[in-house]
């Protein structure tokens, strides 16, 4: 379903103000990197799936 690419949409923003993200790394945990100031993130699947909002 998720793919190491694509670029997705959170309900929540970055505390930088931008909520588009990269899946770096898929599996138990994400790991997202915010597309505008290239800071990685790595959360729980279920926390990802609940914030998750469409895919671009």
């Amino acid at each position: 379903m998720y793919q190491v690419g694509e670029i997705v949409e959170m309900k929540k923003k970055h505390p930088c103000g931008y909520n588009r993200w990269k899946i770096v790394r898929v599996g138990m945990d994400f790991r997202i990197k915010c597309t505008y100031c290239g800071r990685s993130v790595m959360i729980p699947r279920k926390k990802f799936e609940k914030n998750f909002k469409k895919k671009l």
